[in-house]
């Protein structure tokens, strides 16, 4: 192992906490080019008791790392460089091979992009927001600029309580929640309140994001196929996983919704084994077009084994940085006994602003004005599509912010990609979802469109040009 040219100087008194400082020197290092491809780094332990900090706090800069690629974890093995030739700074002109297809493949700026994690911030109540934003630094009073409590404010967890409650069925208290700044942040602390060496099992396809976050905790990880129905409780059984991370309502990027009999099948899996839990993502799950939202998966749970995760980023806007986490009692005295010096991740200004908006009916109101707004978009596209029905079949459709066109021709997904690309339509490929290279033969071709983030007029130009390429 090479050692790492070690002159970090960690300043007690900086804004940035001690991990923050040693995740971005880190990362410099691996700009720069001084810590090159697939070379290993010391270990926590070494680094931790070098440094003379916390493993928890090395455990924490590691993580962010291996969460944004720059480092990949190997179970038993320890952190390595990952492939970010891109980011090397070296000043030297780098000229790369003609592609393969005389077309450019990915143009410096798409026409229309597709994406399915867009949405549409043209409604935002902007007024609205700094005007909370105005009245609580106005009254600010000495007691808002200290630290907090470390699972987030008290007046905040009980209106998230009762937004729950009354929107996804939820039965909590405020004492199980836990805010956090994104959902990110949340995993992490999850993977301190569970420990080490959880064998955790997650839907394939499924969020990359999530997938690289337990890869960074060295978690081994089992892959379960889907069916129409969602997870496949048989194939999970099998696995001998103690955690499963599932998205029930309307999962991440297949679309699929859960019945309530699959539902009773995770929950009996869960039942069945000591220190067997289920994560549920409630993914977008505020967005459904046809018949009654779904209850979560937490609803139904009388044994105490669902970790409920949520966020605001979805549903307000991606830089609102809070989502929170619903723990069940027994995971939720085991945080407070090993984790609970944790000093909580957002803002308690923020904190504040977010309470307001939502307790004072602001975010029911422009939460009907979105559903409206994206339903209007979800109707449009599939109107749109319907010419391509020869072609495609449509799924994923009546929730969230994209649908799925499986293609009936035998194409690929490169082809597809290609094709789109050409005319300067960015599109998604369903493979990029499957993790390591779980892609079998029969698997047909399926291109991902997302709408939130078009306007009506694009999706109706960016289609018609769809048209013209896939038939």
């Amino acid at each position: 192992m090479r050692e790492l040219p070690i002159n970090i100087r960690l300043d007690a008194g900086s804004s940035k906490t001690l991990y923050e400082q040693i995740y971005e020197y880190i990362r410099e290092e691996i700009r720069k080019g001084s810590l090159l491809q697939n070379e290993r780094l010391p270990s926590a332990r070494f680094l931790s008791d070098y440094l003379q900090v916390s493993r928890t706090t090395v455990d924490m800069a590691y993580g962010q790392l291996v969460a944004e690629g720059y480092l990949t974890a190997k179970p038993k093995k320890g952190y390595f460089v990952g492939d970010v030739k891109e980011l090397y700074d070296t000043g030297v002109e780098v000229r790369h091979e003609k592609p393969e297809h005389d077309e450019v493949k990915k143009p410096p700026a798409w026409r229309f992009d597709f994406s399915p994690t867009a949405i549409d911030m043209s409604c935002f109540p902007y007024a609205t927001w700094k005007k909370i934003t105005k009245n609580i630094l106005v009254d600010a009073r000495s007691s808002m600029f200290a630290l907090g409590e470390p699972q987030g404010d008290m007046e905040l967890r009980r209106t998230i309580c009762r937004y729950l409650h009354g929107s996804r069925g939820v039965n909590c208290e405020p004492e199980q929640i836990i805010v956090g700044a994104g959902n990110d942040f949340l995993l992490l602390l999850l993977e301190k309140i569970l420990g080490r060496h959880i064998h955790v099992a997650m839907e394939n396809p499924t969020y990359i994001r999530a997938y690289r976050i337990f890869r960074s905790f060295a978690y081994p990880i089992s892959l379960i196929p889907m069916d129409e129905r969602g997870i496949c409780v048989d194939r999970l059984t099998l696995s001998g996983a103690q955690l499963a991370y599932v998205m029930p309502s309307h999962q991440y990027p297949t679309g699929v919704s859960m019945p309530i009999g699959r539902r009773m099948e995770l929950l009996q899996w869960a039942a069945e084994g000591q220190d067997r839990y289920l994560i549920e993502d409630d993914y977008d799950s505020e967005f459904r077009y046809k018949g009654k939202p779904l209850p979560s998966l937490q609803a139904s749970d009388r044994q105490g084994r669902v970790i409920y995760i949520g966020t605001f980023s979805k549903a307000i806007a991606p830089a609102i940085r809070v989502s929170y986490m619903v723990l069940p009692y027994p995971l939720l005295e085991r945080y407070r006994r090993e984790c609970g010096f944790f000093s909580s991740t957002v803002s308690r200004i923020d904190q504040t602003i977010l309470n307001e908006f939502i307790r004072d009916g602001y975010f029911e109101r422009y939460l009907n004005k979105m559903r409206k707004l994206y339903r209007t978009k979800h109707d449009l596209l599939l109107d749109e599509l319907k010419e391509l029905e020869e072609d495609f079949s449509v799924s994923g459709e009546n929730a969230g912010l994209h649908v799925l066109l499986t293609d009936k021709r035998g194409r690929t997904e490169e082809q597809l990609e290609h094709a789109a690309a050409v005319a300067e339509v960015k599109v998604y490929g369903l493979e990029a979802f499957r993790m390591e290279g779980t892609t079998e033969k029969g698997d047909l071709a399926t291109m991902i469109l997302g709408y939130g983030g078009l306007s009506p007029e694009e999706i109706t130009e960016g289609i018609g040009i769809l048209k013209k390429v896939w038939r």
